[in-house]
């Protein structure tokens, strides 16, 4: 089989008990997953020796497959185990990103548009990616939305939620921005387009109540719990764009840049402050082992 031994950077792709350099081709014209997109992926990060969270992303991949329809084929530990392999592969000195992914081949006998789960197949890929976010992002409020739970699988981390999240990109960066802030179906702010966005007013931080509308991500998790750990009043609530407007400070998490202050949100300039700078601080304190908890 032809390899793709020339990708965008270096890349290490695990499938079939082998690994195999590049971006191998996997998917064929009949697969359910070219033609039905059956695929959830998750997003792990390696950098200076350390992979925070690593255990949650590979459990959370697992669940996205049942979610899917899919059958898991590894344990969120041999995946874990099987990313520290792929590590090992690369220098040691560029950021990695890891990304395990299932999809599925055939359709189930009673209709093909239904995944039938005994053809899962997966696959783990590991490349070289530097860390983003420096010096923040600038917002803007999407025309597009998020789908409720009703509309589409909003529960896993499935790549066919990402074509809306890839136009409301492209729509704000049309307009200069280099995100756009998302609403549900309700009107109510609830993400950006690709991370969890949180907002400070008068000391307090606030983040979208989970409502099954977005993924309420890892990071997200830990950032919120590091910085109640540390004293902070975090609420999860029910937040308008106008809230945002008048927020003090505006910053993202997410696991592909981790904590992201927000320099604008439309025609309104902020400045990253404290809680923002805190905020990371607390999580790569945590990360490398500087903190006194890990929870």
């Amino acid at each position: 089989m032809p390899v793709d031994t020339s990708p965008r950077s270096t890349t290490w792709t695990y499938v079939d008990g082998e690994w195999l350099p590049g971006n191998p081709p996997l998917i064929g014209p009949t697969s359910h997953a070219m033609w039905l997109a059956s695929t959830v992926f998750d997003g792990a990060r390696w950098f200076d020796g350390i992979a925070p969270d690593l255990d949650l992303h590979c459990q959370r991949v697992n669940r996205s497959a049942v979610t899917m329809g899919l059958k898991p084929l590894k344990t969120a530990e041999e995946i874990e185990a099987l990313a520290w392999e792929g590590v090992k592969k690369f220098d040691g000195k560029t950021p990695i990103y890891i990304k395990p992914m299932y999809w599925g081949e055939h359709g189930s006998r009673g209709s093909v548009v239904a995944v039938d789960g005994e053809s899962t197949r997966f696959v783990l890929c590991l490349f070289e990616a530097p860390m983003g976010g420096h010096g923040g992002s600038s917002l803007t409020v999407s025309p597009y939305r998020r789908p409720s739970p009703e509309t589409a699988m909003t529960d896993a981390k499935a790549g066919s939620l990402y074509p809306n999240s890839g136009r409301a990109i492209a729509e704000a960066q049309s307009r200069g921005f280099d995100n756009a802030l998302m609403r549900d179906m309700n009107g109510n702010v609830v993400e950006t387009a690709s991370s969890n966005v949180f907002m400070v007013k008068d000391g307090v931080v606030y983040t979208p109540v989970a409502n099954r509308t977005f993924l309420a991500g890892i990071t997200r998790a830990r950032v919120m719990g590091l910085l109640r750990q540390a004293g902070f009043d975090v609420r999860e609530v029910t937040l308008s764009v106008e809230d945002f407007m008048n927020a003090d400070e505006i910053f993202t998490s997410g696991n592909y840049s981790k904590v992201v202050g927000v320099n604008r949100l439309d025609d309104r300039n902020l400045q990253e402050g404290p809680i923002t700078r805190k905020a990371l601080d607390l999580y790569m304190d945590w990360a490398y082992g500087r903190s006194g908890s890990s929870e």
